[in-house]
Order: structure tokens, then sequence, then C-alpha cells
């Protein structure tokens, strides 16, 4: 990558040598600086497109304990993860895109809908934790809990004072204050809660958005409005233009949800093993990672079910479909006595 910078910037000072410019004319000159801009443009927009990569969340927990010597408690591992599926959103290459008015991140709609996808399930998370995981229901909520969930639902699209990710920023250092004092070994003003019964609450939450997810991808082909009814039409369908928008927020959740599914893996593991549920979660696991697979098409496709070109929302919706009917299971195993 630095060979070609290197090689660009050379032909690029040629390119714009005023002797050079003056020979080409007033008009050519200025069309080559367009064009120029716009493959520059173009080229930092594909290397910010890049969705961030995977994240062991048991060795990212244990660097962070090692270099702030804490220990790793109930909850630690779930909680960091938390905090670093947060700080993708505002560190990773390009940084926070959604609400940028400028190119060329004000086009890429893609990441920007990867993102909310990513924010809601943080928003999600950081409230059941706020609520439930970290205290019984007759304590009184941690502090830096309370100050950090409304900082995750502040307008993703704000860009003027205060910015999306200054708030964000703000409920990362807030979770990682919370994380401290949880990690912290003479420190008993934090704790974790890992019962079935709150795991069970954060679950809810996730059956709602993978359901609400499933039905706006399988709506890429639209639906029935009556059967047997031969002046039935179609209807409900996504526009072709909004397509790529649901695919790629349904990548950012279920990105999101891996690794928090991961942690939970750990932190939760005598409850699960205790409900006979472990083996459930790792399904859930497994189908979630088949939604990660490399997208190989330019454009995602909105073909018919078994039509000419191929149809990604339906792919993609099978796998949360699966995903979420074993969350399901998952949840009605962790309510029986």
């Amino acid at each position: 990558m630095l060979i070609f910078i290197k090689w660009l910037w050379k032909h690029l000072q040629a390119l714009y040598h005023p002797d050079n410019l003056k020979k080409r004319g007033l008009v050519r000159s200025i069309g080559l600086i367009a064009v120029t801009i716009f493959v520059l443009m173009f080229l930092i927009g594909v290397w910010w497109n890049r969705n961030p990569s995977f994240f062991d969340v048991k060795v990212a927990a244990q660097e962070r304990a090692a270099r702030d010597n804490e220990k790793i408690v109930t909850g630690y591992i779930t909680t960091n993860t938390l905090i670093e599926v947060a700080s993708t959103l505002v560190d990773k290459s390009g940084g926070y895109l959604s609400n940028d008015i400028m190119p060329p991140s004000v086009f890429m709609d893609d990441m920007s809908n990867w993102e909310w996808g990513v924010l809601q399930q943080v928003r999600d998370f950081s409230k059941v934790l706020r609520n439930d995981m970290s205290r019984s229901r007759t304590q009184s909520e941690d502090p830096d809990l309370a100050k950090a969930e409304p900082k995750f639902n502040t307008d993703n699209k704000s860009w003027f004072w205060p910015t999306s990710e200054q708030k964000y920023q703000e409920g990362i250092e807030l979770l990682e204050n919370y994380l401290h004092r949880l990690g912290e070994p003479t420190n008993r003003s934090a704790q974790f809660l890992a019962g079935a019964n709150n795991l069970r609450d954060w679950l809810e939450e996730v059956i709602k958005r993978l359901g609400s997810l499933s039905q706006r991808l399988s709506a890429s082909v639209g639906r029935m409005n009556s059967v047997g009814d031969s002046n039935a039409t179609i209807e409900d369908k996504t526009p072709w233009t909004k397509i790529d928008n649901v695919f790629y927020e349904a990548r950012g959740t279920s990105w999101a949800l891996l690794h928090l599914l991961q942690a939970i893996k750990i932190d939760f593991k005598n409850v699960l093993e205790q409900k006979q549920a472990m083996m459930i979660l790792q399904q859930v696991i497994q189908e979630l990672e088949g939604t990660q697979k490399m997208v190989w098409s330019p454009i995602i496709l909105n073909g018919s079910e078994f039509g000419l070109f191929a149809n990604h929302s339906l792919v993609l919706s099978s796998y949360i479909s699966r995903a979420n009917t074993e969350m399901i299971e998952l949840y009605n195993l962790l309510g029986n006595r």
C-alpha cells in the first residue's frame, strides 16, 4: 500500500506541474483534477467501507486485565466485549461515518447501516446491563451505568455539537469506570449478576431485533396479501434502493451479537450448563457466523426466489431466521425450573 501511495504521489506531481498544466489547457487540467479527486475519493471509500475484523473476546479481556492490573471476575469479559464493540464504532477505519456530511463517507450508506445495526445492539445490551445484570430488583442502579446508557441513545446522525461519536466515547469511558470497579480485587461497589432471568431479559430484546430483521429481509420479494385470491397483489416489498440498507444493518447486528454471545458463553457458563442450553447457544453462534461470509457481488442483488439472479437478502434472512428460532428455544430453556 505504501509503495502504491509513493508511486501515485510521484505521478501526481508530474501531472500537476505548472508547465504540464499550461500545455494541456485550462479545461483539460480542470477535468484531470476532477478525475483525480474522484479516484482518490473512491479509493478512500473502498478502504473505509471494509467491515471490521473479529476479535477474540477472551483474549481482549485478558489483555485489558493485565494492562490495568485487574482480576477477571464474572461479567468482566462480557462488559469488556461491550466496550470493544462500542469502541469499534468510533475507532475503526475512517471512524464513525453515519453523521458525516462530506464525501466520500456521505455516499457510504452501506457502512452507515452496518454501524446502525451495531449501535442498536450496544443500546440494547447497555440498557439490560444497567437495569438487570448489574443489580438485583431491590438495589439502586450503578451510577456509571446509569450515565452510560443514555449516552448511547444520542442521535446517530448528530454531526454538530454534540457529535454522535463524542457522546458514544463518553459512554465507553463510563463503561470502563464500571469495569475497573468490577475487576478491582478490593472494590465491592460494582457487581454483575449472571443469572438465568437476567440473561433472558437481554435475549427477549435480541429475539425482537432478529425477528424484525428477518421479516424485513424476506420482504425483498414481497408477499401476497391474500391466499387464494385471484386479485391478490404483492405488497410490502422492500424497494430495491433500500435492500442494501437492510442487508448491511443485519450484518452489523449479527457482527455485534456474535461477540456478545461469545462473551455470554463464558460469563454465564454455569447457568447455561445447568439448564443444558450450551449446545443451543453454540448453534445460534454458528448460524450468525454464516451471516458474516464474504459477499463477492459488488452490489446486493434482489432477485426473485427462483429467478435468474441471486437474492442476497433471502440468504441472509435464512441464517437469521434459524438463529432466531434457536434463540427462542434458548429463552424458553432458561425459563424452565
